[in-house]
């Protein structure tokens, strides 16, 4: 699995990584198919206070690419919002994947006469 985290307009200290990457571990112990993940965080020049730290992931996994943005005042609180979203597609996407289709009793009973 291959990561980038990058800042825009922002350094992105050692504490921020390892908070970023405490929280992927959620994602990947649902979903083990991750081939590439880039978080993209951003602190953004407008003249209003609120929503200017914004985090952006960008996920590609077998079969789906997932795009997923979050902004917040404080950018802790925007990473944990996006990694919840993150959480929550990644799940769906992982019961979509799965083979939910079981073999019928008569032939599991079928082939273990022979």
């Amino acid at each position: 699995m291959n990561l980038t985290i990058s800042g825009h307009h922002l350094d992105v200290t050692p504490s921020l990584r390892e908070y970023v990457l405490t929280k992927l571990d959620r994602v990947t112990r649902h979903f083990d198919q991750v081939v590439d993940i880039n978080v993209l965080l951003t602190v953004e020049k407008l003249k209003e206070k609120e929503r200017r730290q914004k985090a952006e992931v960008t996920l590609h996994a077998k079969g789906k690419d997932i795009f997923i943005e979050s902004a917040n005042e404080d950018m802790y609180a925007a990473i944990d919002e996006l990694m919840d979203k993150l959480d929550r597609q990644v799940c769906r996407h992982k019961d979509r994947v799965q083979d939910h289709h079981h073999a019928s009793a008569k032939r599991l009973d079928a082939t273990d006469l022979q």
